[in-house]
């Protein structure tokens, strides 16, 4: 199975991301900010960040993968953050303090969500992690991502200075 989905081939998905994200800037501009403790509330960070090419990286603090991903992550985030790239982390776990635990043994270096009762993890239709998604300036998911090998490091940012230069 590979590794990499672009969307133009996943057909339902598309359809469910693209409405997923139209619902979330009408909401965002209808609405004002939303709280994110609020589970029913699009998550205030997409519409704020318009114009930025997003990673949105879906983990668990038991996900072994995920510790080897997040100094990769935070390494993207200081070397392409200058040029327009936004990394996201949201994180699954039931327990805060395990997320915590987990950050204070592998920093993060961009910005964490918690989506606790798994909502934007079912809408994304994440499958296992961790799992991210490349999102353009226009908001188009690009690119699907399962699991974390350091094989996959320079083909995944190669789609992300190809995002960045468009």
């Amino acid at each position: 199975m590979p590794n990499t989905v672009e969307v133009g081939h996943a057909r339902s998905g598309k359809a469910l991301i693209h409405k997923l994200l139209l619902t979330i800037m009408l909401a965002a501009a209808c609405a004002g900010l939303a709280r994110a403790e609020d589970a029913k509330d699009p998550p205030p960070w997409l519409d704020a960040d318009r114009g930025k090419v997003v990673l949105l990286d879906f983990w668990a603090s038991w996900c072994t993968p995920c510790r080897q991903s997040f100094p990769w992550m935070a390494e993207l985030q200081h070397r392409y953050g200058p040029e327009g790239l936004l990394i996201v982390a949201v994180n699954l776990d039931r327990e805060r303090p395990q997320a915590e635990r987990f950050l204070a043994q592998t920093p993060a270096g961009f910005r964490v969500e918690y989506d606790p009762e798994g909502e934007l993890a079912t809408q994304f239709d994440v499958t296992g992690m961790p799992m991210s998604f490349l999102i353009d300036r226009h908001g188009r998911v690009r690119a699907r991502h399962t699991g974390f090998r350091e094989a996959q490091r320079a083909e995944r940012e190669a789609q992300i200075r190809t995002l960045l230069q468009e």
